[in-house]
C-alpha cells in the first residue's frame, strides 16, 4: 500500500509557504515564496515547486489544509480538506519543533502576534495587523534607507556599542527619528541595532502588553531570522529566546499536521498550473448586513463564493 502524505499551505500577504510532510510528520518537500499580491499565481508556482522536489512523481497527496490570510480562497482552489486560523496552525507546528513550547512570538512581513500555550493547548493570543511599524515590512524599508541589505542587518546591529533609543510605535515618526539621530553623528550601526530594539520595546508594549511570557520561548516569521532583533529579545525579556531553522514553515506545517488529523481524505491533483482560477467582489444587497462576497471561478464554472454571512449570499451568486 502506498505511503500517505500531507500538504500544508499557509498563503499570507507577503509571502506563501507550503510543505508535504509523510506520514511520520517528516517535511519531504517545502519552499517559501513572495505572494506579489496575486494568491492564486503565488499558490500555482507553490504547487508545481512542492511537485519538483518529491523523488516519487506518482505521490498520494490524499489531505490538504490551508491557513493564512487568503486561506479561504486557496482553500476552494485545492480542494482543502480544512481550513484554519494563523493562530492555531502556527501553535501545532511550533509544538511539532518545540513540545514543551510556552510563549510563540511571531513577526511576519505585515503583522505580528503573540500565541501563550499552556499544556499543549493555547490560552491566549494576540494580534497586530493595524500598523506596520515592528514588522518585517518596516524592517525591509528602513534597511533600503540606510544602503544595507536586509539579510545583514542584524549581524551589523551586534556590531554596536552605543545604540540610540528611537520610537518605533509609529513607522512614519520611526523614520524621521532615524534620520535625526544619524543627522546628530549616531553610526549606521549604532542606528541599525537602536531599531532592533525598537521594535522588541514596540511589541512586547503593544502586542504582548499584559501578557505573561514564560519560557520556552519560540520566536519566528520573517524578522525571527534578524539575529539583532533576537538579541534584542533577549535582553529585554532576560530569557533565551529560541529560532527554530524552519520556523518561517510553522503555519504550514501546522496546518498539514490538521490535515492528516482530521482524516478527511481526498484524491489530491498536482497539475493546476494551466487550470484557469478567477476571483469576483461583489456587494450582497439582499439584507443590511452588505456582505463583501467573493465568488471563485474554475475556467467559467463558479465552484464557491464566501464572505457571506447568511444563506442570501450564497444564493445571489
Amino acid at each position: 500500500m502506498k505511503d500517505k502524505y500531507y500538504l500544508g499551505v499557509d498563503i499570507g500577504s507577503i509571502s506563501t509557504k507550503g510543505v508535504i510532510i509523510d506520514s511520520k510528520d517528516r517535511i519531504v518537500a517545502s519552499d517559501y515564496l513572495w505572494t506579489e499580491g496575486n494568491p492564486i499565481e503565488a499558490v500555482k508556482n507553490l504547487i508545481k515547486s512542492l511537485y519538483e522536489q518529491v523523488k516519487d512523481k506518482n505521490i498520494n497527496v490524499v489531505s490538504v489544509g490551508t491557513t493564512g490570510s487568503a486561506r479561504y480562497l486557496i482553500g476552494k482552489i485545492l480542494g482543502a480538506s480544512v481550513v484554519k486560523n494563523e493562530i492555531t496552525a502556527h501553535a501545532i507546528g511550533t509544538m511539532n519543533r518545540v513540545s514543551d513550547v510556552k510563549t510563540i512570538i511571531e513577526i511576519g512581513g505585515q503583522d505580528s502576534k503573540i500565541i501563550l500555550i499552556d499544556n499543549g493547548v493555547v490560552i491566549d493570543y494576540n494580534m497586530n495587523t493595524i500598523c506596520a511599524a515592528g514588522t518585517g515590512a518596516f524592517l525591509s524599508s528602513q534597511a533600503k534607507r540606510l544602503g544595507v541589505e536586509i539579510e545583514d542587518f542584524g549581524s551589523i546591529a551586534l556590531k554596536s556599542k552605543n545604540s540610540p533609543k528611537l520610537s518605533a510605535r509609529c513607522s512614519v515618526f520611526a523614520e524621521s527619528d532615524l534620520v535625526h539621530k544619524l543627522q546628530m553623528g549616531y553610526k549606521k550601526e549604532d542606528v541599525i541595532k537602536g531599531l532592533c530594539e525598537a521594535i522588541t520595546s514596540n511589541y512586547l508594549n503593544n502586542v504582548a502588553k499584559g501578557k505573561q511570557i514564560k519560557s520556552p520561548i519560540v520566536f519566528q516569521g520573517g524578522v525571527s531570522k534578524n539575529i539583532g532583533v533576537k538579541k534584542a529579545f533577549e535582553d529585554n525579556l532576560g530569557k533565551k529566546v529560541i529560532v527554530i531553522d524552519d520556523g518561517h514553515l510553522m503555519g504550514a506545517l501546522g496546518i498539514a499536521l490538521i490535515a492528516k488529523k482530521s482524516k478527511l481524505e481526498k484524491t489530491f491533483d498536482f497539475n493546476i498550473k494551466d487550470v484557469k482560477f478567477k476571483t469576483i467582489g461583489r456587494e450582497c444587497s439582499k439584507c443590511s448586513n452588505n456582505c463583501e462576497i467573493v465568488n471563485v471561478y474554475k475556467e467559467n464554472e463558479i465552484i464557491d463564493c464566501y464572505g457571506n454571512k447568511c444563506e442570501r449570499g450564497v444564493m445571489s451568486y
